[in-house]
């Protein structure tokens, strides 16, 4: 990915992920509130800033990572620094050496928050959806006079 795009994409994370928290407190304080429109929302804040956390990821390793320090001129065996080579999933560098050894640095700080927080928007997708389809035949019941009993007999046949 281009860095015009990569930045776009970051952007776009952080935009979201404040609407998302400014949702939330507006159908917190507004009380008819849907459990599954409330985990939506919450997917929405968790996804985009996985998305935000993982884009600062990828500039740091694309832009010379918090890794470079870390690679000495030489290493146990006397052997030059020969390059470093970086990865953008999971992000990390690698230390290479002339003699064919290499020494990874792994950024588990970024991996390990964009995988929790990608974690906690698919955990929501899936109790959202079990909400929203508990709640199906209590609307269903509403919509033609029935009581939620009737609805859920009358779904349980058709």
């Amino acid at each position: 990915m281009s860095f015009a795009s990569m930045g776009m994409l970051m952007f776009i994370s952080l935009a979201a992920a404040a609407a998302g928290v400014v949702t939330v407190v507006l159908m917190l304080d507004n009380p008819p509130l849907s459990p599954s429109g409330l985990c939506a929302v919450l997917v929405l804040v968790f996804g985009s800033s996985a998305a935000a956390v993982y884009c600062y990821g990828w500039f740091s390793v694309t832009m010379g990572g918090p890794f470079p320090e870390l690679c000495e001129d030489r290493n146990a065996s006397g052997a030059e620094l020969a390059g470093i080579e970086q990865e953008n999933w999971p992000l990390r560098s690698a230390c290479v050496y002339s003699d064919g050894a290499a020494v990874e640095h792994v950024s588990m700080s970024v991996n390990v928050l964009v995988c929790v927080l990608a974690g906690l928007a698919v955990a929501l997708v899936c109790v959202g959806a079990a909400l929203h389809r508990r709640a199906r035949p209590t609307r269903i019941a509403a919509s033609e006079g029935l009581t939620e009993k009737q609805a859920e007999q009358s779904e349980g046949q058709g």
